[in-house]
């Protein structure tokens, strides 16, 4: 051991004697054994440094691409979910021209209300419908069910559920009764009279009379037909699609009419003008004659017209209180007369 401690003095005093001396040539060795060393060790450590650092760097950037993506992702199964709706609304924009808008929301199909249930479905709710009121809805321009708002929601009972329930009418006789859901794409009709002939592969249409439907929407065709104690029973193939629940017409006011609203009192007269009117002058008469050229000149409207339109054109004819009092009229013309004449007279004298 001591050995070893005298070796090592000994080579230190002859290196620190070497290098203390200026001596090139030493020097140049003595660097070009170094070096080499010096240089793979700063180059170990830088590439441990590197190493590091790309590991820190690549645990950030993989950290920060994860949150990116799972925010595209969202976004596009939004994207996707609204093309989809874009498309169906697009498929069923023809059908709503032969529909009063007025009366007519679009909705679509959130989700199912049970999972083994494919007769009800939660919809999406426009705004301003009552919570005790049954809405209409259709589909490829045929009856697809009822809605109705609950705690909030907007349900969908479709053909198929025991809830949808809608007066119709049957055959070419429109025999009346009331439509109940029973299975998958089948229908019961109840209370149908007893004296109505009903037969297998008339169509069925609503009746509009029970401000749920508009009339005329086709429902199904008569598959099969009972006569009970009371009434007749028929059952119905529906032509709903109950599968495909995508996109509705929802019916918010079924009592669209043309004479909604409708008010004989309140209704103008279209009269034509006094130019237009030939009046008869004679004394004993009072009739209007007008003519079929100047009637044709008046916009036509429906309204309940009086039985004597004289009577309302008091400027063109005399009122019957005048002619039931001639007196009165002489009364007051002969002032007048008797005016007249006295203006002359006392011209003449002066």
């Amino acid at each position: 051991m001591k050995t070893r401690l005298v070796i090592i003095a000994i080579l230190l005093l002859m290196l620190t004697v070497l290098l203390s001396r200026n001596d090139e040539r030493i020097t140049d060795t003595l660097l070009g054994a170094i070096n080499p060393i010096k240089q793979s060790y700063k180059n170990f450590t830088q590439n441990l440094e590197n190493k590091s650092h790309s590991y820190i760097f690549q645990k950030e950037s993989i950290e920060k691409l994860s949150r990116e993506n799972r925010i595209l992702r969202k976004r596009l199964l939004e994207q996707m979910h609204y093309i989809e709706e874009v498309k169906n609304i697009y498929k069923v924009l023809p059908e709503l021209s032969r529909l009063p808008v007025s009366a007519i929301a679009i909705v679509e199909t959130i989700s199912y209300v049970k999972l083994n249930s494919f007769s009800q479905v939660i919809l999406t709710k426009p705004k301003g419908l009552s919570k005790n009121k049954l809405y209409g809805m259709i589909q490829n321009n045929v009856v697809a069910g009822i809605a109705r708002v609950r705690s909030n929601q907007l349900y969908g009972y479709l053909t198929s559920d025991e809830k949808c329930r809608f007066s119709v009418f049957i055959g070419n006789k429109k025999a009346p009764g009331i439509a109940i859901g029973q299975e998958t794409n089948e229908m019961v009709i109840k209370f149908i009279p007893k004296w109505h002939n009903i037969q297998i592969g008339d169509k069925v249409y609503t009746s509009g009379l029970d401000d749920i439907f508009f009339a005329d929407i086709p429902v199904g065709v008569v598959k099969k037909v009972e006569i009970q104690s009371s009434y007749t029973v028929a059952y119905i193939k529906t032509y709903s699609d109950i599968f495909h629940p995508k996109t509705f017409f929802l019916i918010t006011d079924a009592r669209e009419t043309l004479a909604e609203g409708f008010d004989s009192n309140k209704t103008n007269i279209s009269c034509p003008k006094p130019e237009t009117i030939n009046q008869n002058k004679d004394e004993n008469s009072t009739d209007i004659t007008i003519s079929i050229s100047d009637l044709n000149q008046t916009t036509p409207m429906v309204s309940s017209i009086p039985s004597r339109i004289d009577q309302t054109q008091e400027d063109l004819i005399q009122p019957e209180t005048i002619e039931e009092h001639p007196v009165v009229e002489k009364q007051r013309r002969k002032p007048v007369k008797r005016k007249r004449k006295r203006k002359p007279t006392t011209l003449d004298l002066f």
